[in-house]
């Protein structure tokens, strides 16, 4: 019973041994009690705890007393020595308060003194900052004024520099809030500014350059005439030399020493494009300036595209597209030298605009000109421009197309002009030969469009074979192979020639020779004026090769090529047979005044009681016609023409003699008016065998003479003469000697063919027995030639 309690304590010691490990442990590692102690007293044990920290503590304590036991001696002396430390500590705290009392008392001075160095140190460091401050505000203040300055001065893109100088370099390192609140607020006015100035300058500008616009047209287009004339003079001493080889000179060459300087740089001043283009790049608004620019300037090409009514076209059209040349040359440059402000496809859209309204600008006009050389001129000019801005790039073929498609009204109009010019020639000509009195004329009349025989001058007066509507003609033809030159050359075609040859052939068929034979058929014209319209286009069909030739040499086109085979002109041929028509004209006019004197033949006494011992009276009037006319005819036509005309003539005078004898109102002849017309025919041989001779047909026409021409005539009247006409019906004698005669014009005659009874009973006493025979001979012809029809 007595150890009862002890147990239970030891056993409570036991069942709280672990914590007293544990906290043993912590506290000898150091350790936080805290985890220890929230355990206790989670687990409702804080007085089993507190136990353990006194059972601890007595431990502790039981230890240091050990320790002290064991260093006695040692914690003696130590005690000793800290005392001894303690005395010393007094000493020197003694020693020390008194040096502070002593460096107090000599410090304190010092002390002022250095709280005034501190001050003075501080102020140094307030006026630095502010001397610094001063500079940086006295830099920006030079940098804004020198702006200013600029400014005024229109001196911009420095002004712009220095604004973003001060913006990069000064603006966020100014210490004064209030001046850089200021600049920070002036820098956008000034900018704004800077941008309304160089805007106006640039409006400035462009209205200047729009009123000289036309000015720069103007001298590029007159360069490109300069430079035409230069090709079109190259031209013609290559065809001066050209003639002169083929005349066999020798053409003369030189060197042309003539300096011919480079087309000049047109000037006209783009400075203030370029400013107003690189202060808005500086600015940072190049494309709201480009698409400025572009918008201005298009207005402005639409407003230079404006036709007026006021005005003819005619007189307005070289200053309408030379203001549009000095746009394009204008945008040409711009495009050339200011980098980034035009593109190509700006440049191009501004050029198909307006070449859309050229176009029908120019086709409208064009529909309503009447006048060739108005059409003309417009063209000339629309080709200068066109080469113009071609050599500045732009694509002009369009235009040459609307030129080409009213090729045909111009050429249209030139002929109508050419024949109205004709026509009013053709009426003014008296058809009689030119007399030329001076050399002047001679070269300017014939030499000029080669019409002389020989290259000897001849003497003066001379007389032309041709009259005066021939040169006149020529130089008609002459001026519409230039206008038509003129009007195709520079166009789209480079080889034209077969062009102008065409229209060329259309003047001269359609044209002259239609007026020919106009006056032909229609003029009521003498034997001379019908000979010298025959003569006239004997000529004008030599000039076909000559005015081919020009066209050629207008052209450029190599003479060899001219004169080949086949290349010559339509009209040639047509004049050959226009002379046919004009020759048969003028027979006609022939034939209707010899039917004037054939008609005196009804005044023959067809029943004669003695034969004529002469010729009659219509003869001679017929004979002296004839030979008028073979004068008149060998002075005007050529040889193959006398020929013509004598032979139609001499025809005709058979046929109607024949045809007498065939007429109703001829109802019988005699013998004795047989010998008449014998008479007749033979003095008309005669004749004709004279001017045969004389005018030199004879060497050229031998196998048909004018007598040849008589020869039914002369064979009907051998026939009747005969004393054996009978011998008709012999084949072989018919053959030679009556070979021309017709089966039934003989009947007919010898039926006509009655001697009267005064001659039939003084046949019987006076006449012998041959003129019986001839008497039977006929009559055996007569029934003859019944049986046979």
């Amino acid at each position: 019973m007595m150890h009862a309690p002890s147990n239970k304590r030891t056993a409570a010691e036991n069942g709280d041994g672990g914590i007293d490990v544990v906290l043993m442990r912590s506290l000898g590692n150091g350790e936080d009690l805290g985890p220890i102690v929230r355990y206790a007293f989670e687990c409702g044990k804080p007085e089993a705890l507190l136990h353990q920290l006194r059972n601890v503590v007595k431990k502790k304590e039981v230890e240091i007393e050990e320790l002290c036991k064991l260093h006695y001696d040692e914690f003696i002396l130590a005690v000793d020595e800290l005392r001894g430390v303690l005395v010393d500590a007094y000493d020197l705290k003694s020693s020390l308060s008194s040096e502070n009392l002593r460096l107090q008392e000599v410090a304190s001075a010092l002390l002022l003194k250095l709280d005034e160095l501190l001050e003075l140190y501080l102020i140094k460091k307030n006026v630095t900052e502010a001397i610094q401050t001063l500079k940086v505000c006295v830099q920006v203040s030079k940098l804004c004024l020198a702006c200013n300055m600029h400014v005024a001065n229109n001196r911009f893109y420095p002004a712009l520099k220095i604004l973003d100088l001060i913006e990069k370099d000064y603006l966020q390192n100014t210490p004064l809030k209030a001046l850089r609140k200021v600049i920070d607020k002036q820098i956008p006015a000034i900018k704004l500014h800077i941008e309304k100035q160089v805007c106006s300058e640039f409006n400035d500008w462009l209205l200047h350059i729009r009123s000289i616009a036309k000015e720069i047209g103007q001298l590029a287009i007159g360069q490109a005439a300069s430079a035409r004339q230069g090709d079109e003079e190259k031209r013609a001493h290559q065809r001066e030399a050209e003639e002169q080889s083929r005349s066999g000179v020798n053409p003369v060459y030189a060197l042309d020493s003539e300096h011919i300087d480079e087309d000049t740089v047109l000037e006209f001043d783009l400075a203030p494009l370029y400013r107003s283009h690189h202060i808005h790049t500086c600015l940072g608004i190049q494309e709201k300036f480009c698409e400025y620019y572009y918008n201005n300037r298009l207005m402005q090409l639409n407003l230079d595209l404006q036709i007026s009514s006021a005005q003819p076209f005619l007189e307005s059209h070289q200053p309408f597209f030379a203001q549009i040349a000095g746009f394009f040359i204008v945008e040409d440059r711009v495009l050339r030298t200011s980098k980034g402000l035009l593109s190509e496809s700006h440049v191009e859209s501004l050029w198909d605009s307006a070449m859309s309204k050229m176009k029908s600008v120019l086709e409208d006009q064009f529909s309503h000109t009447n006048t060739a050389n108005h059409l003309l001129l417009i063209k000339d000019f629309v080709t200068l421009f066109g080469a113009t801005l071609s050599r500045h790039g732009f694509q002009v073929t369009p235009l040459l197309e609307v030129l080409d498609n009213s090729r045909d009204k111009y050429h249209e109009l030139l002929l109508s002009e050419c024949r109205k010019q004709i026509g009013d020639i053709l009426t003014s000509d008296t058809f009689e030969q030119m007399v030329i009195k001076k050399e002047y004329e001679y070269n300017m009349n014939v030499v000029s469009f080669h019409l002389q025989s020989s290259d000897t001058v001849p003497a003066f007066p001379f007389i032309a074979p041709f009259s005066s509507s021939v040169p006149d003609a020529c130089r008609v033809v002459r001026s519409f192979i230039e206008d038509s030159v003129s009007y195709l050359s520079y166009g789209g075609h480079i080889n034209f020639h077969d062009v102008l040859k065409k229209y060329l052939d259309k003047l001269m068929i359609d044209v002259l020779n239609e007026a020919l034979l106009s006056m032909i058929h229609t003029g009521n014209l003498g034997v001379s004026q019908a000979m010298q319209i025959a003569a006239n286009i004997a000529v004008l069909e030599r000039t076909c090769d000559l005015f081919l030739w020009q066209a050629a040499q207008l052209c450029s086109v190599p003479l060899h090529l001219v004169e080949r085979p086949h290349a010559g002109l339509t009209a040639k041929a047509v004049f050959k047979a226009s002379q046919n028509a004009a020759y048969n004209a003028l027979l006609n006019v022939v034939d209707s005044k010899l039917d004037e004197y054939l008609a005196l033949m009804s005044s023959i006494n067809w029943t004669a009681d003695e034969a004529p011992e002469h010729a009659n009276d219509y003869i001679h009037e017929i004979v002296i016609y004839l030979d008028l006319l073979i004068s008149t005819a060998q002075q005007i036509l050529p040889l193959d023409a006398l020929y013509k005309v004598g032979v139609g003539a001499l025809h005709h005078i058979s046929d109607s003699i024949v045809a007498t004898f065939l007429s109703e109102s001829l109802k019988r002849f005699n013998f004795n008016a047989i010998i008449g017309i014998d008479n007749d025919l033979k003095m008309l041989e005669a004749f004709a065998d004279e001017r045969f001779q004389s005018t030199g047909l004879s060497d050229f026409k031998r196998d048909c003479s004018f007598r040849d021409c008589l020869v039914e005539s002369r064979q009907l009247v051998n026939l009747l003469l005969s004393n054996q006409p009978d011998d008709f019906m012999d084949p072989v004698i018919r053959e030679k000697a009556y070979g021309a005669l017709d089966y039934k014009k003989v009947a007919t005659i010898c039926e006509k063919l009655k001697d009267s009874p005064d001659r039939l009973f003084g046949s019987l006493s006076n006449r012998n027995a041959k003129q019986n025979s001839r008497k039977k001979s006929m009559d055996t012809l007569k029934r003859r030639l019944k049986d046979f029809s």
